[in-house]
Formats: C-alpha cells, structure tokens, sequence
C-alpha cells in the first residue's frame, strides 16, 4: 500500500479525541499506538487487542508520525553531562 493510501488512514477532527490524528472511525489516537509500539508490543499484538484495527492501520500511525517528524524542528530537551 502507498504513503498516502496509509495517511488516508488517520484523520483529525476537533470533535473527536480533542483533536488528536486518530485512526479512521475509531477513537484510537495515533499517540496511543505508537505509546504501544515504545512500549514493546508487536503490531500483531496491537490488532489483536483491537477489534477492527489493522496492520494497516499501524503502519498508518507510524507513518504520520514520520512525516510529522519532519516538518519539525526539535530544540534539546536538556544539557548532557560528560
């Protein structure tokens, strides 16, 4: 499938999560699933949890985070220490 086909994917509405890029016909945000994704679930898992929900559909999430990402510019967050 194509980036845009998968970007089709995620919507934004002010009256549905605040919002927030959720998946399409659902209230599941794209932050909560890549919040499973850092939190070591496997996409398999993910869809298993959530009736409806496909691969497809966190690929979707991963991929509006990486074209987010890139429109952005990021300032450090905090000073290492040597």
């Amino acid at each position: 499938m194509d980036a845009s086909k998968l970007l089709e994917r995620i919507v934004v509405n002010p009256k549905v999560m605040v919002g927030k890029p959720v998946i399409r016909g659902t209230r599941l945000t794209v932050q909560n699933v890549l919040g499973l994704l850092a939190s070591g679930m496997v996409i398999d898992d993910i869809v298993k949890e959530y009736a409806g929900l496909t691969e497809e559909d966190v690929l979707a999430c991963i991929l509006f985070a990486k074209e987010s990402l890139e429109t952005t510019t990021f300032a450090p967050l905090g000073i290492e220490s040597a």
